[in-house]
């Protein structure tokens, strides 16, 4: 699929953020890594890439994901765009934990901006950063390096991670669900359900679904093909038809959104949940780590 050149973020939003980062440092990092060697580490045979991920553009990126430029294009481009702070939205998610856990799974890790955060606020636990692209896992090792944290990253599927039932105290997703159909999105809320222990918890982090819905310029501003079918869609629901309880959502600065569930000790007759909103503008920011600096 071409990149198309009539969008708002082609027309508009590209220029801008392009004189913002430093194009000649990202060249140079990017000229620094055997990128085909260094992914191979990560690459697993026994991944298959769904077409959904594979056939489609993303940030007006061609080929999405599977590419090194993607990998170190994303975290520049990122931190522009996720109002009012990439620090203060990747933290409300970290805020969020109501478990002590010992081990976590972040899925679709991408580069690790929310897996570093979670391994900084969690420093006990085992922390596992899982992605479809070898690219970007290749870069949150960087990055990982970088602050010298030790986390496992891993090449997979957030749909059928591989890894064992009830392994996870908790389980998380940044800004993943809006580029998934509504179908592999719940997959992957039950996927989160079999390695969750009992009493574990599952976080969500992505766009305001309700925002979305209300402002459908939203929608058009980047190039993402399923965004239309995600605001469409309810997490909460989602979550609830994959048997979490205790589902609840909290706005982030009125774009973003943290949506909770917890697995229930008795799993056979799920009880309904009242979904609830909850004002989060006083989270405080910190600095999210980007090319191994902190902002």
């Amino acid at each position: 699929m071409a990149v198309r050149q009539d969008t708002i973020w082609e027309r508009f939003l590209s220029p801008v953020v392009r004189l913002l980062i430093d194009e000649d440092g990202l060249r140079r990092y990017a000229d620094s890594i055997d990128w085909e060697k260094e992914s191979d580490r990560y690459r697993r045979d026994d991944v298959i890439i769904p077409s959904y991920y594979s056939n489609q553009n993303f940030h007006g990126i061609a080929g999405g994901y599977l590419n090194s430029d993607a990998a170190v294009t994303y975290d520049p481009i990122t931190q522009y765009v996720l109002p009012p702070n990439e620090g203060i939205v990747r933290q409300a998610l970290v805020d969020a934990v109501q478990v002590k856990p010992r081990r976590i799974l972040d899925l679709g890790c991408g580069t690790g901006s929310t897996t570093l955060m979670l391994k900084q606020a969690f420093p006990e636990a085992e922390v596992i950063g899982l992605d479809l692209s070898p690219y970007m896992l290749v870069r949150a090792e960087d990055k990982a390096r970088n602050t010298g944290l030790e986390i496992l990253w891993r090449h997979g599927n957030a749909e059928k991670t591989g890894l064992r039932d009830a392994t996870f105290d908790l389980v998380t997703a940044s800004l993943l669900f809006h580029e998934t159909p509504d179908a592999v999105s719940l997959a992957i809320l039950r996927e989160s359900f079999r390695l969750l222990v009992t009493g574990g918890q599952v976080l969500i982090l992505d766009g305001n679904q309700k925002t979305l819905r209300q402002l459908e310029w939203l929608n058009d501003v980047f190039e993402e093909p399923y965004i239309r079918e995600y605001a469409a869609s309810s997490t909460e629901a989602n979550m609830g038809a994959a048997g979490f309880e205790a589902v609840r959502s909290q706005d982030v600065w009125w774009i973003n959104q943290v949506t909770s569930g917890i697995k229930p000790i008795a799993t056979e007759n799920v009880r309904q949940y009242t979904p609830t909103s909850v004002d989060n503008n006083d989270l405080e920011g910190i600095g999210s780590p980007a090319f191994g600096i902190r902002a």
